[in-house]
């Protein structure tokens, strides 16, 4: 039997439509896998420079961000990466940049505001650290509030207000007591106050947490200010040779050095 014309017309049209389904089928897969690709070579990229970043290998690190960005611009965690690593690079302004980026995409991403005090520390905007410290510990589901509380705390210090400071500092200390950027500021309030003894006490138990070089040799430098001031030359002296050797050529180096031109 023949078959008639509609039904060759009916049939040519079906096996368009299933080619045709295919093909967009095909298309939208080979989309999706492009997608997920692209995703994981931004991942790959970001991994690979926060290795860096650990190392102390900014430049590197921050090659790798760079590249995880421009796979996937809008990933709020690679924008909080470049953010870290222009600071270590010593570039606050595109720190900034980026650290605010990475809380446009994802509010609640708390490491970035976090980073966000400690960038606001370091440029002494201390207003505007406690703004983002307050942001943190007004969130129930931040992990760490010891960490916003010692930044809030310091800034306060620096502010002037020693009661609000205090406040801070001895609650961050409650919800870690080990958490050594609460027990250094503390250290440094009960230096201001004429608490020597405490000062000294504290000090001492940031340097049995091993902070590393650079905190070491604040710590040492500050001891040894303690100690001359209580007649304790050669302790002092002491503590001045820890805190070059720590750190030969870090910032409390240069002025142990030249504390230690002075006293020698």
């Amino acid at each position: 039997m023949r078959l008639g014309r509609g039904v060759r017309s009916t049939g040519l049209s079906l096996c368009l439509a299933v080619l045709c389904a295919l093909t967009v089928s095909c298309a939208t897969t080979d989309k999706r896998a492009e997608e997920q690709n692209r995703l994981r070579r931004a991942q790959s990229h970001l991994d690979i420079g926060i290795g860096y970043l650990e190392n102390g290998r900014s430049a590197l690190a921050l090659r790798e961000f760079m590249s995880a960005a421009e796979l996937d611009p809008r990933n709020a965690r690679i924008q909080h990466a470049l953010g870290e690593a222009y600071l270590m690079r010593g570039k606050p302004e595109e720190s900034e940049i980026h650290l605010k980026r990475a809380l446009e995409l994802y509010p609640d991403l708390h490491d970035a505001r976090l980073s966000l005090t400690g960038l606001y520390l370091i440029q002494e905007r201390y207003e505007d650290a406690i703004v983002h410290c307050d942001l943190l510990l007004d969130d129930p589901t931040f992990p760490a509030p010891y960490s916003a509380l010692a930044n809030r705390g310091f800034a306060e210090l620096k502010l002037g207000r020693r009661d609000q400071a205090r406040r801070s500092l001895e609650l961050a200390r409650d919800y870690s007591p080990k958490y050594w950027p609460a027990l250094l500021s503390l250290a440094i309030l009960e230096e201001r106050e004429g608490h020597r003894a405490d000062a000294v006490a504290l000090l001492h138990d940031v340097l049995d947490l091993a902070p590393g070089p650079r905190v070491e040799s604040e710590v040492n430098y500050r001891l040894a200010e303690i100690y001359i001031a209580l007649g304790k030359r050669e302790r002092a002296l002491g503590h001045l040779s820890v805190a070059v050797s720590r750190e030969p050529e870090g910032p409390w180096a240069k002025k142990s050095q030249d504390y230690l031109k002075l006293l020698r």
